[in-house]
């Protein structure tokens, strides 16, 4: 790939590692970076763009609406996102002004998967409250069922609610565990893919890897709640009237009473689809024994939150987003492995006109609507 004729200037409101932004810098571009570990506030990001920057890298924190694009205007030529999810970006705005904004799907389906499982495992197992009782020096004896007991995971039924990339990735994983999975998604059924899962697992059980036949089929959203053990969610955040089935609030106080009183919660999707006050209000009356949670409505968590109530401490795992946080997935250069390497090449694509300088074109531009 030819070398720019002209430096480009490109602001990142956060350090997405450094290998990656040296790929810019070594391609003659000026890039600063906002190095705190907190977001910028809007107004920097307002008087960065204002200055006459070519590309601004962001993250979930940035707000980014017509403010920003209104300050860019005749500069501004692309929004790099650090993320697979764009709330921030308001779409319509983007759209209005002409700019493309691109988004790093794919490379984080394996880290988030297997994420999933791993804090299905950790809540179910009760792992956390196990450790603490080390750490705290108050494991005085062994008993059998005292002063907790956890739940199996193989066996049980795991209900996985989208069945994209992520969630056909999650059950991938889960297949070791021997367990049964009711699948429900809002738009798209990949039923080869169930097909081939459950030749799968018919194999295992021919050769006495599992001593009981496991299934796989699609059902409808209710029926998927009531017939798990397991509740995993991985369906994208739809609000109403965006288009679409909408989600959010999927997870409610109706949808949660259909669930098991033994049953958990795992959701590393998107915080908004789930109602966190009637989650809360679900565990405490018992309609449910827990959840295990990545995302939220709010970000950072406040500390008003009732998800924080000690009470519920042994019954609800609480993390900071970060299911897609392994080194490979945040930090590669390659475009095809690391959330780094996709942004910068996005960026790349858009400011060096690749694909005949087509946004429609180009394989990480998110709006391709605006250049059809």
């Amino acid at each position: 790939m030819s070398q720019p004729k002209s430096p480009f200037r490109v602001f990142a409101t956060c350090d997405i590692g450094r290998e990656a932004l040296d790929l810019l810098r070594g391609r003659g571009y000026e890039v600063e970076v906002y190095d705190q570990l907190d977001p910028p506030p809007k107004r920097l990001i307002v008087e960065k763009v204002r200055s006459g920057i070519d590309g601004l890298i962001t993250t979930l924190r940035d707000p980014i609406d017509a403010e920003v694009f209104e300050a860019g205007r005749g500069t501004l030529k692309v929004v790099a996102q650090d993320a697979v999810g764009f709330d921030n970006i308001n779409r319509a705005d983007a759209n209005r002004y002409k700019i493309p904004f691109t988004n790093t799907a794919d490379v984080l389906t394996e880290a988030t998967a297997e994420f999933a499982l791993f804090i299905l495992g950790n809540v179910a197992r009760k792992l956390c409250p196990s450790e603490r009782l080390v750490r705290d020096n108050r494991w005085g004896t062994w008993h059998p069922y005292l002063p907790f007991l956890g739940e199996e995971v193989t066996g049980k039924t795991i209900a996985v609610i989208g069945t994209g990339r992520i969630g056909q990735a999650f059950i991938k994983k889960a297949v070791g565990f021997d367990v049964n999975f009711l699948c429900y998604d809002p738009a798209f059924q990949a039923e080869d893919f169930v097909r081939k899962i459950q030749e799968t697992m018919d194999v295992r059980f021919r050769n006495g890897f599992t001593a009981e036949q496991r299934t796989i089929r699609y059902v409808g959203f209710e029926e998927a709640l009531a017939g798990a053990d397991f509740v995993s969610l991985h369906v994208p955040l739809v609000r109403p009237g965006e288009g679409g089935t909408p989600t959010y609030h999927l997870i409610n106080e109706r949808t949660l009473r259909l669930m098991k009183p033994t049953a958990f919660l795992v959701n590393t999707s998107r915080g908004p689809v789930v109602d966190e006050q009637a989650l809360v209000a679900a565990i405490r009356a018992n309609v449910i024994a827990g959840a295990a949670l990545d995302v939220f409505e709010v970000e950072p968590l406040p500390a008003s939150s009732p998800l924080l109530d000690p009470k519920l401490e042994n019954r609800v795992r609480l993390f900071s987003h970060f299911a897609s946080a392994g080194r490979v997935t945040r930090l590669s250069t390659d475009p095809h492995r690391g959330m780094a390497g996709r942004c910068v090449q996005a960026l790349i694509d858009v400011l060096e006109g690749n694909y005949g300088g087509n946004p429609a074109q180009m394989p990480y531009v998110v709006n391709k609507e605006a250049f059809q």
